[in-house]
């Protein structure tokens, strides 16, 4: 399904997303050396093993990308013009390579836009799960939408 225009939003509607991604080891090394994170609780085995983890943590930047990634078919696939930012992101629990991810996503806002007569303004919640249902991860994105074509 492609992404949704702005007046097909409406405050409440909320998407369970079908696609969900298993996380491995390699997604956290390659996506840590990418972006120049060398901190050694993602990649270092050997240092991970002595926190209280026991194992590396993936980063919490991939984790959040990931459930905003997994939500863009439903949502905004097509029909977004840009973000506007993310604001109250919280990790609750830690994601480890193994575990599984599938997001859920809610529409908090919807809004004109002041500048834009052609957009508007779309506040989602964005909530990832892992495999026990646990949330690990939680977001409110401001994405500036396409409204329908005339």
């Amino acid at each position: 399904m492609a992404g949704l225009y702005f007046e097909q939003f409406s405050v409440g509607q909320a998407f369970d997303h079908e696609i969900r991604r298993t996380v491995t080891d390699m997604d956290n090394i390659l996506f840590s050396s990418l972006t120049y994170n060398p901190a050694a609780i993602h990649i270092d085995h050997a240092y991970a093993a002595t926190t209280e983890f026991g194992k590396p943590l993936m980063n919490s930047i991939f984790t959040l990308g990931l459930v905003i990634g997994l939500s863009v078919q439903d949502t905004t696939l097509g029909t977004t013009i840009a973000n506007l930012g993310m604001s109250e992101t919280t990790f609750p629990k830690p994601v480890f390579a193994g575990d599984t991810i599938r997001a859920r996503t809610t529409v908090l806002e919807l809004r004109d836009s002041k500048s834009r007569p052609t957009q508007g303004i779309v506040t989602f919640e964005h909530i990832g799960l892992n495999q026990k249902d646990e949330i690990v991860c939680r977001t409110l994105r401001g994405a500036l939408m396409m409204r329908s074509p005339a």
